[in-house]
């Protein structure tokens, strides 16, 4: 009996022992080298991408955030939490047979929205047009009305970005001309030419607003 009990105890020790190097590994030491490489070559990109102006954090390239009033460019609807939360992010999940989503895509505004508690995409674009000073008939890019699949997405299109030139321009006291050179500056292409759309991201935008135009000048 002491025997066996010898040699269990001498099979499960290897196995103890292999168990705690590999979490010790996977839990720690893998996990600090990562980051410190991260740190080391990468500091901008493992600490959240951050961007700082004047020396303080005001949001992350990554991330979206809500911006308000007319001197602002806006980003595109957020189904996460009050918008943009990070703690909970989600997208609005409509399939194609959704009512919801019909009735959006039907845009009659003699239809109220099946929902108060969800904005519908016909809602959406009648705020959208009202607040740009549009025609009842503009055509608006899908990022204009419909949220992205994780509620956080930074970047709205750029044609979404022009329809809003006319009134931050009018709010900033800059010709439109001079608003549209931001827009286009502010455009990034498609990764490497063809892996995705050209986009632009819209807190970059505004902080180069805010440089260029400040609001009250």
């Amino acid at each position: 009996m002491k025997t066996s009990m010898r040699t269990l105890t001498q099979e499960l020790r290897p196995l103890f022992a292999v168990s705690i190097a590999l979490m010790l590994l996977t839990a720690l030491v893998y996990p600090m080298v990562v980051t410190g490489i991260g740190q080391a070559f990468f500091d901008r990109q493992a600490s959240g991408s951050l961007v700082k102006v004047d020396g303080l954090t005001v949001g992350s390239s990554l991330i979206g955030q809500v911006f308000e009033g007319e001197g602002y460019f806006h980003g595109r609807p957020s189904a996460a939490g009050d918008g943009y939360d990070a703690a909970s992010s989600s997208g609005s999940n409509l399939g194609p047979t959704s009512d919801k989503l019909i009735n959006g895509v039907e845009d009659d505004p003699s239809t109220p929205d099946l929902d108060e508690s969800f904005p519908g995409l016909a809602q959406r674009a009648l705020a959208y047009r009202d607040e740009n000073g549009l025609a009842a008939d503009a055509v608006l890019p899908a990022d204009a009305v419909t949220a992205s699949g994780s509620g956080l997405d930074p970047h709205i299109s750029p044609a979404n970005a022009r329809l809003q030139v006319r009134r931050v321009a009018a709010a900033r006291g800059a010709s439109e001309s001079d608003i549209a050179a931001l827009v286009d500056a502010a455009t990034d292409n498609a990764r490497f030419g063809f892996i995705g759309a050209e986009r632009v991201n819209v807190l970059a935008l505004n902080i180069s607003l805010d440089n260029r135009y400040p609001l009250g000048e």
